[in-house]
């Protein structure tokens, strides 16, 4: 296409040769030419704003999404991703590990400038380089409904960090999340982070790990969180901080009040760092998630920070495995909780450490005071044998054979566990249920294990994936239900099966086909079968028999 030369008048003749009808096997693949009624070229006069603009503005609006895609593909010379064409209009894309490029980065950012349906795109490991960045950060100035985005692992290096500091200063899209791992930046790319999220408050999460950030970059951290108030996750995770990198941050995280979780792991900062941090817990009142793994932590800088967990009533989490600390360590640990009774700790995980039965019964009893407390230690010398059937007796069961007694759902019994009576519930909030209830008989290990059953995510349990699935059906979990009945509260069938077990409910997807050929009898909009288990299956828009 010339874009030099003015575009010469259309006859009508001209006109009708071009609008002739083309076969669908000229338009399947990308390689076939494109009807050539959208061909016509821009008058002179008009320009584009960014060069991620297909040059027929007629084009950009008539096209469809797939067939845009491809002519962006033609465009600049890549082959096409099928991955993508098949995902295009899901909110959810994972790129990671394509081989993209530059350019093939380039056609992905211009198919995504008019698209409204991806919320989150990951794009690692793809050799984007800055010249796929600036495409990206351009596409970001036209789309306004991309909220996350994962271009770790690809080499972006100190042009990279200044187009993506650029884009941050003068941020007004949706993007609230960034992964920016393993990308090469140091010291420099450190300063015009910080220096354009001083100002953006937009950035809610970013995640630079596996970078090269020493101490001067920790000084520039620091000094951006002194007065960022939108930052609220922040992953440092292996880089170089070292003990005065940390010890500068933390002058930043005193007066801090957005920033709820901080993962500072394999940075190397040993007891003087951990001293700097403890500070940071006596004073600071937002922070709930620390990760201090791996940073040669010792009994002396635990000691640190247990007496700042002694007054802090914030955090939630605190990881320190693979520091050098032993039971005595952990024992004052797990007894500054104890003497703090507005302490909201819920997790702590020293996981490399080996402990005695004598500090598990010191844990129980401060496990009493706070019931919402769990922490993960290596294992127990000499663990009495008697202690070990019920330690790793099935919870799912034993709420199995409750609900099967009282002739009610599981869900209903964790549904009576959650005051409000909703679906999902803080992971801390519903541990205290369980220890507290009287129902069932549960001690914290089986509630952890219910809880990895449960799908705990983001700090919440999700009630819906304890829904028993339907005999003979296939795929994703039945719950949560999807289509237009979303958010259907599921109940029980009160109908019992040839099992004798009392019937769930079940919201699902399934063709006609699959409800008359498995003996469902339809009923409206429900379909009942009493034969199984799962005896009630609400069928949303049902497929037609094939």
């Amino acid at each position: 296409m010339d874009n030099d030369e003015p575009l010469e008048p259309e006859t009508k003749d001209k006109r009708d040769s071009v609008s002739a009808p083309q076969s669908s096997d000229e338009t399947l693949y990308c390689e076939a030419e494109a009807p050539v009624a959208v061909e016509k070229e821009k008058p002179a006069q008009e320009s584009s704003e960014t060069d991620l603009e297909i040059e027929d503005t007629e084009k950009f609006f008539t096209t469809g999404q797939k067939e845009l895609y491809l002519e962006a593909c033609k465009l600049v010379g890549v082959v096409p991703v099928s991955y993508f064409i098949r995902n295009m209009e899901e909110s959810y894309v994972n790129l990671n590990h394509h081989g993209l490029g530059p350019n093939g980065t380039k056609a992905i950012a211009i198919a995504l400038v008019s698209n409204t349906t991806v919320l989150t795109l990951e794009l690692a490991d793809n050799c984007i380089m800055p010249e796929g960045i600036l495409s990206l950060v351009e596409m970001l100035q036209e789309n306004y409904y991309l909220q996350e985005i994962n271009v770790s692992d690809n080499d972006l290096g100190l042009k990279g960090a200044r187009i993506l500091s650029e884009f941050l200063q003068n941020n007004t899209s949706s993007l609230f999340s960034l992964q920016l791992s393993g990308n090469n930046f140091k010291e420099e790319s450190a300063e015009l982070f910080c220096q354009a999220l001083s100002n953006n408050y937009r950035i809610k999460s970013l995640d630079l790990s596996h970078n090269q950030f020493c101490e001067k970059a920790g000084e520039y951290l620091g000094q951006m969180l002194a007065i960022n108030v939108g930052l609220q996750s922040l992953d440092l995770s292996w880089n170089h901080l070292c003990i005065r990198g940390v010890v500068a941050l933390c002058s930043g995280l005193r007066s801090n009040v957005s920033l709820k979780k901080l993962d500072l792991s394999m940075n190397s900062f040993g007891n003087e760092g951990a001293a700097a941090l403890g500070e940071v817990l006596r004073l600071n009142s937002y922070l709930t998630y620390l990760d201090l793994s791996s940073n040669n932590i010792t009994n002396d800088g635990l000691s640190k920070i247990s007496r700042a967990l002694e007054l802090n009533e914030s955090l939630k989490v605190l990881k320190l495995f693979l520091n050098p600390i032993s039971m005595d360590g952990a024992l004052l640990l797990i007894l500054s909780i104890k003497r703090n009774p507005k302490s909201k700790m819920e997790d702590i995980d020293i996981s490399h450490v080996l402990v005695s039965e004598q500090f598990v019964k010191i844990l129980d009893g401060v496990c009493a005071i706070h019931p919402q407390l769990d922490v993960i230690y290596k294992s127990v010398q000499a663990l009495s044998a008697k202690k070990t059937p019920f330690t790793w007796t099935n919870p799912v069961k034993l709420i199995q054979s409750y609900a099967d007694q009282n002739k009610i759902s599981i869900l209903d019994f964790f549904r009576s566990l959650n005051p409000s009576g909703e679906l999902m519930m803080p992971v801390g909030e519903f541990r205290k249920a369980m220890i507290q209830q009287n129902k069932v008989p549960i001690n914290r290990y089986q509630v952890r294990e219910l809880i990895k059953k449960l799908g705990e995510k983001t700090g919440m349990v999700d009630f819906r994936s304890a829904q028993p699935r339907c005999p003979g059906l296939s795929g994703p979990p039945l719950w949560p239900p999807e289509g237009p009945q979303a958010g259907t509260e599921p109940s029980a069938c009160g109908k019992k099966g040839s099992c004798g077990l009392r019937t769930q409910v079940c919201v699902v997807r399934a063709p006609a086909s699959l409800c008359q050929t498995s003996g469902l009898a339809l009923q409206g909009p429900l379909v009942c079968r009493t034969s199984v288990r799962a005896s009630i299956l609400r069928v949303e828009e049902p497929l037609p028999l094939l």
